[in-house]
């Protein structure tokens, strides 16, 4: 680990700001590891991605399923392999429709816990829907059935994170990005890795450093009821996921909400309003970066939200035009590697936002109606 990585302290005295803060650190430890266990990583996906109809669906339930969200449309095109997002809540209540008998798959299913009930049950009905069915789990949990299970078949490869991923707090942090590197780092070696990866790990770190002690809120202290997270590509799976951390991490208390920048004119532009915080993420492709800067320039101009902020690794004079935070200096980042560094910022502010209203972040849920590991599912046998 660089010595550049400060010492995880929290000043709030919440596991939820520790694990925010361990993120960069154990980005590199997990994929040391992955570079580690390279050959073995090599000999169990080298044969199934020489399959020319091989699918690979990743998915996952909640935070989990927004990992693909967010890195299968880069994965595919770089890869060239047809790689899809797919929650486990959606394989789970209609698997007729996305288990494709007559293809081979590979299920990447992402878990903390491992122990979700949908997470299992997936993993149970691609079996039995797929002939020729094989698994690769990414958890942080040693201790989880969905690990468990997949040491003990022959169809699998387990990979575990870090220990200190298995997330103690309510929202899931550094066990969403830690995933999310380890899954880029399996897929695409040669792009990702513990060396190539310091970049963004550094550049996280930087971030991290800067907000101090994060007192001082993220995109402002206004007093908003509702938050926007706007994001293009896999940007939309980043500001999905920023959105659900405010909702959990307030109890929903804050309402929040999601969209790509395109999308957002056609009907949930409505839910503007004085009381509203836009969040763009800008994107670093010249081309999509022209659709996300429009969109910004016109909400703007529009002046209902009460505040509409930029996030950017490059300046433009759009941006720079009204609120916005500019990444810290680092080589030029494509829209995947940004991920990392747009999260961070969204995983602070839901954080200060809970303690802000008076809420516990570590766990959110005063009536213990939601939970850290989902409850109340009923699994029914797929007996067709």
């Amino acid at each position: 680990m660089p010595e550049t990585y400060t010492p995880v302290t929290a000043v709030t005295g919440t596991w939820t700001e520790e694990e925010i803060r361990q993120q960069p650190a154990s980005w590199i430890r997990s994929l040391t590891n992955i570079d580690n266990i390279r050959s073995a990583i090599d000999n169990f996906l080298a044969p199934l991605l020489r399959k020319n109809d091989l699918r690979i669906v990743l998915t996952g339930a909640g935070t989990s399923a927004f990992i693909g969200d967010i890195i299968a449309p880069w994965l595919a095109s770089y890869t060239g392999k047809n790689i899809s997002a797919v929650p486990t809540t959606d394989l789970v209540t209609n698997p007729m429709d996305y288990l494709n008998p007559s293809h081979p798959l590979l299920l990447v299913s992402f878990a903390r816990s491992g122990n979700s009930p949908e997470s299992v049950a997936a993993v149970e009905l691609a079996n039995q829907f797929v002939p020729e069915c094989y698994h690769l789990p990414i958890t942080c949990n040693e201790a989880g059935s969905l690990y468990q299970n997949a040491v003990a078949s022959d169809n699998a490869f387990a990979l575990l994170m870090p220990a200190e991923t298995h997330d103690r707090g309510f929202a899931m942090t550094s066990s969403v990005t830690t995933m999310m590197a380890s899954c880029l780092a399996v897929f695409a070696p040669e792009k990702i890795s513990s060396q190539t990866f310091r970049d963004v790990a550094d550049r996280c770190q930087a971030i991290l450093t800067s907000l101090g002690d994060f007192s001082d809120g993220v995109f402002g202290n206004e007093p908003w009821k509702r938050i926007v997270y706007l994001g293009s590509g896999g940007l939309q799976g980043a500001a999905r996921e920023s959105a659900l951390k405010v909702l959990e991490l307030t109890a929903g208390k804050l309402a929040a909400f999601y969209d790509s920048p395109t999308g957002f004119r056609h009907g949930p532009k409505s839910l503007v309003d004085n009381e509203t915080l836009v969040v763009v993420f800008v994107s670093s492709h010249p081309y999509t970066r022209q659709y996300d800067l429009d969109l910004l320039a016109e909400l703007r101009r529009d002046r209902q939200a009460l505040r509409v902020v930029a996030i950017a690794a490059q300046t433009h004079e759009v941006i720079e035009a009204g609120p916005h935070i500019l990444l810290p200096p680092a080589r030029s980042f494509i829209d995947m590697e940004l991920a990392f560094c747009f999260l961070i910022y969204a995983q602070v502010f839901a954080l200060t936002q809970s303690i802000n209203i008076g809420n516990t972040p570590d766990t959110p849920s005063a009536s213990g109606t939601v939970n850290r590991v989902v409850q109340g599912v009923v699994i029914h046998p797929w007996n067709a």
